[in-house]
């Protein structure tokens, strides 16, 4: 016969267990719940004063989605039928697995992303879009008023249910809040330029790109060594066999001039030969004629009085004016901004940088009174028009 051995403390506190067959005990069908939990004051005013959760942890997006989240998602915008395919298309398909293209246009969409403000979100935005094939044409990411929130706003181009997947599959990523497409959004959306123009002219363009950062154009003298320092070495001293074989050429088209000279006929004189210019003086390009102190103060004033006419018409403005160059400010739409350059252009554009685009939706006025006018256009409704019953 088994027996139970338990220890002293044990078995003060097993009062109520009882022995079946001597073997295994049996416990009460009650037994005293210990409690959890406290009523006191204290406790509960302690629960009271505790400040509500932050949103700084990435899991508070999904929390607000899973809150705000509909039955079911719209479906998916319907695409154009493919076109009726011939026999080698369909074998094609069935061996290779290749569904035709759609036909569908590609346009411009402009996505709205509100997400947390933390380390890893554009890179992981980017991939999902680099993924998919999508080249994004603009990003510009700023934190909003709210310091845990950023938002982003991306343009690129695509079909309509690609970029309607794609901006599905951004909202899905644990710090995104919100994927709003405002392509068919009445919105106002603006784009900063700033533009260094030249004010020298397009014809020392080159001149002021050579000169370094400070657009500064080089001179003529320095832009190119004198002949004396074309044969002398690194030493000083001259080149004696390169001297020789230019002498040699000269001598050789000299001959070959006189020759030609003397095989024309008699009854067509020629006009007498030009001197040949020097080879190393013809090789050298064609340089503007240097400008005097007053002439270059009197062009820098010309194209800056046009450039600043230029600027009042579009909205821009000159926020710099150095030496040879000014910098404009621009901020308008994309399309004014496209303009605004190419006009530019004329006078030497030495550097450009633009933003991307910006977006935000119009709020919609109530008008009341056009739908009170709009209702008493019909005017009263005649009982003898309406259909029986």
């Amino acid at each position: 016969m088994a027996s139970l051995i338990l220890p002293r403390a044990v078995r003060g506190s097993c009062k109520g267990i009882k022995v079946v067959n001597n073997a295994r005990p049996t416990f009460p069908k009650s037994l005293p719940q210990r409690a959890y939990t406290t009523s006191s004051p204290a406790y509960a005013a302690d629960n009271l004063s505790r400040p509500p959760r932050s949103i700084e942890d990435s899991t508070s997006a999904l929390d607000y989605k899973y809150a705000h989240r509909r039955a079911r998602p719209p479906p998916l915008p319907a695409s154009e039928l493919p076109r009726s395919r011939s026999a080698e298309e369909a074998v094609t398909n069935i061996l290779y697995n290749t569904p035709p293209p759609s036909t569908e246009p590609f346009k411009k969409h402009i996505l709205n992303c509100l997400v947390q403000n933390e380390p890893g979100v554009l890179s992981r935005v980017s991939g999902i879009l680099a993924a998919r094939g999508f080249n994004i044409d603009s990003l510009v990411v700023c934190k909003t008023e709210i310091s845990d929130l950023s938002r982003m706003c991306l343009v690129l181009s695509g079909q309509d249910g690609v970029v309607e997947q794609a901006r599905r599959q951004l909202e899905d990523l644990v710090p995104v809040w919100a994927v709003l497409d405002y392509t068919e959004t009445r919105t106002i959306n603006r784009e900063l330029l700033l533009v260094k123009v030249s004010t020298l002219g397009p014809e020392y363009l080159e001149d002021q790109l050579a000169g370094g950062p400070s657009h500064d154009p080089r001179t003529h003298a320095n832009a190119y060594p004198p002949e004396s320092a074309i044969w002398e070495g690194m030493d000083g001293t001259i080149d004696q066999s390169q001297h020789q074989h230019t002498a040699k050429m000269e001598r050789e088209i000299t001959m070959a001039t006189s020759f030609e000279q003397s095989g024309k006929s008699t009854h067509h004189p020629s006009s007498p030969a030009a001197p040949h210019p020097h080879p190393i003086a013809s090789s050298q390009p064609q340089q503007p004629a240097a400008l005097t102190p007053l002439q270059a103060l009197t062009l820098k004033a010309t194209n800056l009085q046009a450039l600043t006419t230029l600027s009042s018409h579009f909205g821009a403005r000159i926020v710099d004016v150095s030496e040879n160059s000014v910098i404009i400010e621009l901020s308008a739409k994309s399309s004014r901004v496209d303009a605004f350059l190419n006009l530019v252009k004329g006078w030497g554009v030495l550097e450009s940088a633009r933003t991307g685009v910006m977006v935000m939706p119009r709020t919609p006025i109530s008008n009341p009174d056009a739908d009170e006018e709009a209702i008493g256009e019909d005017g009263p409704v005649d009982a003898s028009l309406l259909p029986p019953g």
